[in-house]
Protein backbone atom coordinates (compact mmCIF):
# COMPACT_ATOMS: atom_id res chain seq x y z
CA UNK A 1 0.00 0.00 0.00
CA UNK A 2 1.34 3.34 -1.12
CA UNK A 3 2.04 5.86 1.67
CA UNK A 4 1.57 9.28 1.05
CA UNK A 5 3.51 12.06 3.57
CA UNK A 6 2.87 15.83 2.63
CA UNK A 7 6.26 18.15 3.56
CA UNK A 8 4.80 21.48 5.11
CA UNK A 9 5.80 24.41 6.37
CA UNK A 10 4.58 27.64 7.84
CA UNK A 11 6.54 30.38 6.34
CA UNK A 12 9.38 30.04 3.24
CA UNK A 13 12.54 29.35 3.86
CA UNK A 14 12.73 27.03 6.21
CA UNK A 15 14.52 23.93 3.87
CA UNK A 16 10.87 22.14 3.00
CA UNK A 17 11.98 21.41 -0.27
CA UNK A 18 15.13 20.23 0.21
CA UNK A 19 14.02 18.01 2.98
CA UNK A 20 11.27 16.93 0.62
CA UNK A 21 14.67 15.72 -2.27
CA UNK A 22 16.94 14.41 0.77
CA UNK A 23 14.22 12.21 1.79
CA UNK A 24 12.91 11.19 -1.40
CA UNK A 25 16.02 10.20 -1.98
CA UNK A 26 17.61 8.41 0.66
CA UNK A 27 14.25 6.31 0.68
CA UNK A 28 15.15 5.03 -2.76
CA UNK A 29 18.51 4.58 -1.49
CA UNK A 30 17.13 2.51 0.87
CA UNK A 31 15.43 0.65 -2.78
CA UNK A 32 11.70 1.87 -1.76
CA UNK A 33 9.92 3.08 -4.58
CA UNK A 34 9.24 6.51 -4.32
CA UNK A 35 8.22 9.86 -5.97
CA UNK A 36 8.41 13.26 -4.65
CA UNK A 37 6.31 15.83 -6.36
CA UNK A 38 6.25 19.66 -6.27
CA UNK A 39 2.20 20.91 -5.19
CA UNK A 40 3.86 24.65 -5.18
CA UNK A 41 2.77 25.14 -8.57
CA UNK A 42 3.15 29.44 -7.75
CA UNK A 43 7.18 29.05 -6.30
CA UNK A 44 8.34 25.88 -7.70
CA UNK A 45 12.05 24.66 -7.09
CA UNK A 46 11.56 20.64 -6.62
CA UNK A 47 12.92 20.30 -10.23
CA UNK A 48 14.87 23.25 -9.72
CA UNK A 49 17.64 21.76 -7.06
CA UNK A 50 17.35 18.25 -8.81
CA UNK A 51 18.22 20.04 -12.37
CA UNK A 52 15.00 19.39 -13.78
CA UNK A 53 13.85 23.25 -14.02
CA UNK A 54 14.21 22.92 -18.10
CA UNK A 55 11.34 19.96 -18.29
CA UNK A 56 9.23 20.29 -21.02
CA UNK A 57 6.33 18.60 -19.68
CA UNK A 58 5.26 19.17 -15.57
CA UNK A 59 2.52 19.28 -13.47
CA UNK A 60 1.74 22.64 -14.66
CA UNK A 61 0.67 20.80 -18.02
CA UNK A 62 -0.85 17.86 -16.23
CA UNK A 63 -3.21 20.19 -14.23
CA UNK A 64 -3.90 22.05 -16.77
CA UNK A 65 -5.31 18.93 -19.09
CA UNK A 66 -2.52 19.31 -21.72
CA UNK A 67 -0.89 16.10 -20.53
CA UNK A 68 -0.93 12.89 -18.86
CA UNK A 69 0.83 12.39 -15.36
CA UNK A 70 2.99 9.36 -16.67
CA UNK A 71 4.58 12.39 -19.10
CA UNK A 72 5.93 14.76 -16.18
CA UNK A 73 7.34 11.70 -14.11
CA UNK A 74 11.16 12.05 -14.66
CA UNK A 75 13.92 8.99 -13.09
CA UNK A 76 16.74 9.84 -11.43
CA UNK A 77 19.85 7.86 -11.12
CA UNK A 78 19.14 6.95 -7.77
CA UNK A 79 16.05 5.74 -8.79
CA UNK A 80 13.82 8.43 -7.33
CA UNK A 81 11.41 9.31 -9.36
CA UNK A 82 10.19 13.21 -9.67
CA UNK A 83 7.08 14.84 -10.91
CA UNK A 84 8.50 18.78 -10.91
CA UNK A 85 6.41 22.00 -11.00
CA UNK A 86 7.08 24.48 -14.07
CA UNK A 87 8.56 28.00 -13.29
CA UNK A 88 6.72 29.77 -15.92
CA UNK A 89 3.65 32.05 -14.91
CA UNK A 90 2.02 30.97 -17.41
CA UNK A 91 2.21 27.76 -16.77
CA UNK A 92 0.72 28.47 -13.19
CA UNK A 93 -2.40 30.65 -14.44
CA UNK A 94 -3.17 27.78 -16.67
CA UNK A 95 -2.93 25.00 -13.44
CA UNK A 96 -5.72 24.12 -12.24
CA UNK A 97 -4.89 22.92 -8.69
CA UNK A 98 -8.46 21.23 -8.08
CA UNK A 99 -7.03 18.20 -9.92
CA UNK A 100 -4.42 17.28 -8.01
CA UNK A 101 -6.44 14.82 -6.46
CA UNK A 102 -7.12 13.02 -9.53
CA UNK A 103 -3.40 13.07 -10.30
CA UNK A 104 -3.10 11.04 -7.14
CA UNK A 105 -5.04 8.82 -7.30
CA UNK A 106 -2.97 7.75 -10.96
CA UNK A 107 0.65 8.04 -8.74
CA UNK A 108 -0.67 5.74 -5.92
CA UNK A 109 -0.24 2.60 -8.19
CA UNK A 110 3.41 3.10 -8.96
CA UNK A 111 5.10 3.94 -6.13
CA UNK A 112 5.82 2.87 -2.34
CA UNK A 113 6.06 6.42 -0.87
CA UNK A 114 4.90 9.38 -2.48
CA UNK A 115 5.91 12.63 -1.05
CA UNK A 116 4.25 16.19 -1.95
CA UNK A 117 6.19 19.26 -1.61
CA UNK A 118 3.83 21.72 -0.44
CA UNK A 119 3.67 25.35 -0.48
CA UNK A 120 4.47 27.17 2.26
CA UNK A 121 1.81 29.01 4.31
CA UNK A 122 -1.65 29.34 4.23
CA UNK A 123 -3.38 29.14 0.76
CA UNK A 124 -5.85 27.49 -1.18
CA UNK A 125 -3.17 25.99 -3.23
CA UNK A 126 -1.77 24.26 -0.02
CA UNK A 127 -4.87 23.20 1.44
CA UNK A 128 -5.48 19.77 -0.67
CA UNK A 129 -1.93 18.21 -0.06
CA UNK A 130 -2.07 18.54 3.61
CA UNK A 131 -5.68 16.93 3.04
CA UNK A 132 -4.76 13.91 1.04
CA UNK A 133 -1.21 12.91 3.06
CA UNK A 134 -2.02 10.30 5.24
CA UNK A 135 0.39 12.11 7.35
CA UNK A 136 1.90 15.39 7.13
CA UNK A 137 5.20 16.30 8.14
CA UNK A 138 6.11 19.49 9.83
CA UNK A 139 9.36 21.45 8.67
CA UNK A 140 10.34 23.95 11.56
CA UNK A 141 13.49 25.72 11.96
CA UNK A 142 14.19 26.27 15.69
CA UNK A 143 13.21 30.31 15.77
CA UNK A 144 10.00 31.92 17.02
CA UNK A 145 8.74 32.66 13.70
CA UNK A 146 8.79 28.93 12.24
CA UNK A 147 7.26 27.78 15.29
CA UNK A 148 4.64 30.29 15.12
CA UNK A 149 3.82 29.90 11.60
CA UNK A 150 3.65 25.82 11.59
CA UNK A 151 1.50 25.74 14.79
CA UNK A 152 -1.07 27.58 12.02
CA UNK A 153 -0.25 25.03 9.82
CA UNK A 154 -1.40 22.19 12.26
CA UNK A 155 -4.06 23.82 12.70
CA UNK A 156 -5.48 23.79 9.20
CA UNK A 157 -4.52 19.95 8.85
CA UNK A 158 -6.50 19.28 11.68
CA UNK A 159 -9.44 21.49 9.95
CA UNK A 160 -9.31 19.83 6.83
CA UNK A 161 -9.20 16.33 8.30
CA UNK A 162 -5.63 15.87 7.94
CA UNK A 163 -3.41 14.59 10.63
CA UNK A 164 0.32 16.16 11.39
CA UNK A 165 2.72 12.98 11.50
CA UNK A 166 5.66 14.43 12.99
CA UNK A 167 8.06 17.16 13.07
CA UNK A 168 11.02 17.95 11.18
CA UNK A 169 13.66 20.48 13.41
CA UNK A 170 15.71 21.54 10.57
CA UNK A 171 19.04 23.84 10.64
CA UNK A 172 19.61 22.78 14.17
CA UNK A 173 22.41 24.51 16.16
CA UNK A 174 24.77 21.95 18.15
CA UNK A 175 24.27 23.67 21.12
CA UNK A 176 21.02 22.58 22.99
CA UNK A 177 19.36 20.78 20.20
CA UNK A 178 17.73 18.33 22.74
CA UNK A 179 16.67 20.79 24.56
CA UNK A 180 15.13 22.95 21.89
CA UNK A 181 13.45 19.34 20.11
CA UNK A 182 11.89 19.01 22.98
CA UNK A 183 10.23 22.27 23.61
CA UNK A 184 8.85 22.42 20.24
CA UNK A 185 7.44 19.17 20.50
CA UNK A 186 5.26 19.78 23.63
CA UNK A 187 4.25 23.33 22.07
CA UNK A 188 3.13 21.72 19.01
CA UNK A 189 1.81 18.80 20.83
CA UNK A 190 3.83 17.01 17.88
CA UNK A 191 6.68 14.12 18.15
CA UNK A 192 9.77 16.05 17.00
CA UNK A 193 10.61 12.57 14.63
CA UNK A 194 14.33 14.01 13.23
CA UNK A 195 16.41 16.94 14.14
CA UNK A 196 18.37 18.06 10.83
CA UNK A 197 21.46 20.03 11.83
CA UNK A 198 22.78 22.93 10.37
CA UNK A 199 25.65 21.89 7.54
CA UNK A 200 26.92 23.82 4.94
CA UNK A 201 27.28 20.54 2.81
CA UNK A 202 23.34 20.76 1.96
CA UNK A 203 24.47 24.21 0.10
CA UNK A 204 27.50 23.18 -0.98
CA UNK A 205 25.23 19.73 -2.93
CA UNK A 206 22.40 22.02 -4.15
CA UNK A 207 24.92 24.52 -5.96
CA UNK A 208 25.57 21.12 -8.11
CA UNK A 209 21.80 20.43 -7.96
CA UNK A 210 22.64 17.33 -6.29
CA UNK A 211 20.82 15.91 -3.07
CA UNK A 212 23.52 15.75 -0.16
CA UNK A 213 22.67 12.11 0.60
CA UNK A 214 24.29 11.65 -2.91
CA UNK A 215 26.93 14.41 -2.72
CA UNK A 216 28.17 14.37 0.81
CA UNK A 217 26.96 10.74 2.47
CA UNK A 218 29.36 11.02 5.76
CA UNK A 219 27.50 14.85 6.29
CA UNK A 220 25.80 15.25 9.68
CA UNK A 221 22.84 16.26 7.89
CA UNK A 222 22.99 13.38 5.26
CA UNK A 223 22.84 11.10 8.11
CA UNK A 224 19.79 12.97 9.67
CA UNK A 225 17.83 12.13 6.64
CA UNK A 226 19.17 8.53 6.00
CA UNK A 227 17.75 8.06 9.99
CA UNK A 228 14.67 10.14 9.13
CA UNK A 229 14.40 7.71 5.53
CA UNK A 230 15.10 4.07 7.74
CA UNK A 231 12.08 5.03 10.35
CA UNK A 232 9.45 5.81 7.75
CA UNK A 233 10.33 2.77 5.75
CA UNK A 234 10.62 0.59 9.29
CA UNK A 235 14.50 -0.07 8.36
CA UNK A 236 17.23 -0.48 10.55
CA UNK A 237 19.76 2.10 10.65
CA UNK A 238 23.11 0.41 11.42
CA UNK A 239 26.61 1.89 12.19
CA UNK A 240 27.56 1.25 8.69
CA UNK A 241 24.72 3.19 7.25
CA UNK A 242 26.99 6.62 8.97
CA UNK A 243 30.25 5.47 8.02
CA UNK A 244 33.08 5.11 5.58
CA UNK A 245 31.26 2.19 3.62
CA UNK A 246 29.31 3.34 1.12
CA UNK A 247 27.34 0.71 -1.11
CA UNK A 248 27.55 0.44 -4.48
CA UNK A 249 24.33 2.27 -4.85
CA UNK A 250 25.85 5.00 -3.18
CA UNK A 251 29.06 5.07 -5.24
CA UNK A 252 26.74 4.98 -8.43
CA UNK A 253 24.62 7.73 -7.92
CA UNK A 254 27.71 9.72 -6.50
CA UNK A 255 29.81 9.02 -10.02
CA UNK A 256 26.72 9.75 -12.36
CA UNK A 257 25.52 12.77 -10.24
CA UNK A 258 29.16 14.28 -10.68
CA UNK A 259 30.09 14.34 -6.64
CA UNK A 260 32.85 13.99 -5.23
Amino acid sequence: MTKVFTIASGKGGTGKTMTTANLGTALALLGKRTIILDADIGMANLGLVLGLEKSKITLHEVLAGKADISQAIYELPTGLKVVPSGISLQGFQNADPDRLQFVMSKLVTGAEYILIDAPAGISKDGVIPLAIADEVLLVVNPELSSLADAVKIKVLTEMVGGAVGGIILNRASAEKTMLTSQKIGQIMGVEVIEVVPEDASVRRAAAFKTPVVVMYPDSPASKAFKRLAARIAGAKVSETTDSKKETFIDRLARSIFGGV
